[in-house]
This record gives C-alpha cells, sequence and structure tokens, in this order.
C-alpha cells in the first residue's frame, strides 16, 4: 500500500531529519508521496528544503514523489499522516517571546512562563483551522503534531476541534532514554523508563533495563554528573542529591525553570546581555543551516542540525507513524487524552505518558496516582494549560489574564498584567481573537 505524508511547516530546517527518517523506513513504511507545506513568508526555505529533499531522495535511491506548494488544502488530499511543525510569526515572534519576559525579570522561554503562553496563543486557532481542514478533506488521517507547546496544542485539538486522530510528540523522552541508556552503559532500545506527567514537565518515575528495575543507579549516577540529557536549548544545570533523593524521580530540563528558577533567570539574564535572546542565537544557527542546504553537493542530513534544540523531534514521529501504519504494539512516549491513565487528572486532559502504539492510536499504559511530591505542581501546571487553551480559543482578556496570574513562573497579579498587556501589544498582528 502507497502511502502520502503532508509536512505542513515544510521549510523548516528540521524538514530534512523527517525526510530521512522516511527514506530510512521505506521497506516497513512505505510512503511514495511527500507534500512539504508552507505560507508566502516562507516560500524561499520551503524550495530550499524541497531540492535538498529531491537529492536525498535521489541519493537513498527510494521510490518517493516529493513535491511543495503554498496551497495547504490541495496538498491535503488523500493524505494518510500529515505532521505539523509550524512557528507563528517566525523566530522574530519567538525573541520577542522571550526578550520581554527577561526585562520585566521573568524566564523568558519560548514553551515556559509567559512566552509559552504567547506561543499558544498564537498557534491554536491556526492549527485549529488545519485541524478543520484535515476533517473535511483526508478524516482518516493521523495529526502528528510537534508544535510547541506540543501538550498544549494537541489537547486543544482534540477536545475543541472535530478531528480526533491527533497525536502529540516531543523529543525529551527520546533525549532521556537515550542519556539514561548512555549512563548505564546499554542499548536505548533496552531501556524503558516509566514517565508520568505533562510535555516538558513529565518525571522519571521508574527505570528498567531489558525488565530490570534500575532506577536507584541511575539515581546515584546523576547524583554524581556521569551524565548530562539537556538539550541544546537549555543551559544544563546539576540536580541535589537532597533534590533527587527526596522526590525519588528522575526529572528533565525543563524542570531547572520550575526548581532552579533563580538560578536560570540568572544565567538567562547574563547569556541574554551576552548574546542576545535565545532566538537569536538560532537565527544565526538557520542561517547556517540554510546555507549548508543550499549547497548542490549536499545530498544528507547535516550532523549541524543536531545543534537545534529540537533534533530528533522528526524521528521520534517518524517512529510513530511506523508503528501506527504497522499496527506494531510497542511502546513510545507521546501526548494523548488521559482517560483515567493519572487518576489525579481529568479524563480529557492531554498528558506525556507511555503508550501500546496501534493502528487505532496510542493506548496509555494505567500510572495510577501521581507521586505526592508532585502532585501539587503537575495539577497546578495542568489548571494553568486549560486557562491557556481557553483564552487562545475565546481571545477574553480576562482569561488571558488568569492563564499568566496562575502560570508557576509568573504568579504575581499585578506584573502579569504588565507583561501580559506588552506581549499583547507586541504579537497583536498574529491575535486577531484579541480584538481589544
Amino acid at each position: 500500500m502507497a502511502l502520502k505524508l503532508v509536512i505542513i511547516g515544510g521549510g523548516s530546517s528540521y524538514t530534512p531529519e523527517i525526510l530521512e527518517g522516511i527514506i530510512q523506513r521505506q521497506d516497513t513504511f512505505p510512503v511514495n508521496e511527500i507534500v512539504l507545506v508552507d505560507i508566502e513568508p516562507g516560500k524561499d526555505k520551503l524550495e530550499t528544503i524541497g531540492n535538498l529533499g529531491k537529492r536525498m531522495i535521489h541519493q537513498a535511491n527510494a521510490n518517493i514523489n516529493l513535491s511543495w506548494t503554498l496551497n495547504r488544502r490541495e496538498a491535503l488530499v488523500n493524505a494518510d499522516f500529515i505532521t505539523t511543525q509550524i512557528r507563528v510569526g517566525g523566530l522574530q515572534a519567538r525573541s520577542i517571546d522571550e526578550r520581554i519576559p527577561l526585562k520585566h525579570g521573568f524566564i523568558g522561554q519560548e514553551t515556559n512562563g509567559a512566552g509559552g503562553i504567547m506561543k499558544a496563543f498564537r498557534t491554536i486557532p491556526v492549527l485549529m483551522e488545519i485541524a478543520e481542514d484535515v476533517q473535511e478533506i483526508c478524516p482518516d488521517a493521523w495529526i502528528v503534531n510537534f508544535t510547541n507547546p506540543a501538550g498544549i496544542v494537541t489537547e486543544a485539538l482534540l477536545n475543541y476541534s472535530n478531528h480526533k486522530k491527533v497525536i502529540g510528540v516531543c523529543n525529551i523522552p527520546f533525549n532521556t532514554q537515550h542519556s539514561t541508556a548512555e549512563l548505564l552503559d546499554v542499548k536505548p532500545e533496552e531501556v524503558l523508563i516509566e514517565f508520568i506527567g505533562l510535555n516538558h514537565f513529565i518525571f522519571g518515575k521508574k527505570v528498567l533495563v531489558s525488565g530490570k528495575d534500575r532506577t536507584e543507579e541511575v539515581f546515584d549516577r546523576l547524583i554524581h554528573r556521569e551524565t548530562n540529557y539537556t538539550p541544546a536549548n537549555i543551559m544544563p544545570l546539576d540536580w541535589s542529591e537532597t533534590f533527587i533523593q527526596s522526590t525519588k524521580l528522575l526529572p528533565n530540563p525543563y524542570h531547572q525553570y520550575y526548581f532552579q528558577t533563580e538560578t536560570v533567570l540568572e544565567k538567562d539574564l547574563q547569556s541574554y546581555q551576552e548574546n542576545g535572546t535565545r532566538a537569536e542565537v538560532v537565527q544565526e544557527l538557520e542561517k547556517s543551516l540554510f546555507e549548508l542546504y543550499q549547497q548542490p553537493n549536499l545530498k544528507t542530513k547535516p550532523k549541524e542540525l543536531e545543534k537545534r534544540g529540537g533534533a530528533f523531534y522528526s524521528k521520534v514521529a517518524c517512529s510513530l507513524m511506523d508503528s501506527i501504519y504497522n499496527n506494531k504494539n510497542d511502546v513510545q512516549t507521546v501526548n494523548t487524552q488521559n482517560n483515567g491513565t493519572i487518576t489525579d487528572l481529568p479524563a480529557d486532559a492531554v498528558i506525556e505518558v507511555n503508550c501500546v502504539i496501534t493502528k487505532d492510536g496510542p493506548k496509555p499504559i494505567s500510572i495510577g496516582k501521581i507521586p505526592s511530591p508532585v502532585k501539587g505542581i503537575i495539577q497546578n501546571m495542568k489548571a494553568m494549560e486549560d486557562l491557556t487553551i481557553q483564552a487562545a480559543l475565546s481571545g477574553n482578556y480576562q482569561d488571558a489574564y488568569n492563564a499568566f496570574v496562575m502560570n508557576p513562573l509568573i504568579q504575581d497579579e499585578k506584573k502579569a498584567k504588565v507583561l501580559l498587556d506588552e506581549l499583547l501589544e507586541a504579537h497583536k498582528a498574529y491575535l486577531p481573537q484579541f480584538k481589544q
């Protein structure tokens, strides 16, 4: 059976990784048509990626027809899978999300705090439109979303769009699995981590290696700083022995924003003063990547792509699509509806959790209760995510303010308004729902 994949945000620097993943899986996941989709401002990048993709396919002697277009609805006809990797407002919008909070003494980050909320405000309405197009044109297709904030966006689509075949993916579980394998000197496929929590807010509850519990050994090695599983977009910080031994949980790199806030803010402000925002650093990296992509002798994904913070998102997405198509019943960590998996969260909440991947989608593996040390903050985060989705869809100022003031990285009723007002003004071109 031939398959059609549509990549929305096809002009992204990450796209060569998706193409590589599809090429490598030709024997098991027979995609024979790929359409890259983007918008007018991304036309030049889309063409660059398209030409590189053609060279990659030719080099691999793969039977894949690759094309690109600015017409999304036309591209979606007969699609089997759709991946979404968009950035509404581009890296300039990300820079604003980072710069304004830092100016006011708050964490400035693209998926956490005020910046993460603003990205959700810009992104959710656009992806809702995409989901409605999918439901109308190719209702049997799966949307695999790795547009951030992935968990919030996936929940908005599952709970408020008419299209329900939506799964969110993230590279943090992948990175954590591979770093843990390196720490224990075993193969990544031998490692299974029981994750609990939300996108960018998951904890590792248990580490199994070929079925054997080695959680305490991982904790011990982490305490003695024998590994670093921090992605390129986050500055690595150590975790104290007290934190690890008291919580009995494996943190992920994003937790430093919440549990080491003062230290992170200090380092971020220093980095901002010396190098500008992370977005500005990424703009330079993107520039060099696209210069590479334009070289006619480049016929494979360049190693330099791994310097981007979201590297390996695409690998995760390709593995997921392969498993759905082949009904593999393997275990992967994805963003999907809770439905009783975590008993302390609502049924329709989207969580990041280990699932058995079937032809009918992910089947979450039951976890039970949230560990007591982190129960309160996970519930707080989930409530804040709900407020963010509500505001993104309503365009109501009070809804937006509630999301800001209840975010653990803000929680200041006066400064929340200052931040919100300034960010709404800065992003007004991409926030038509906030008319006042």
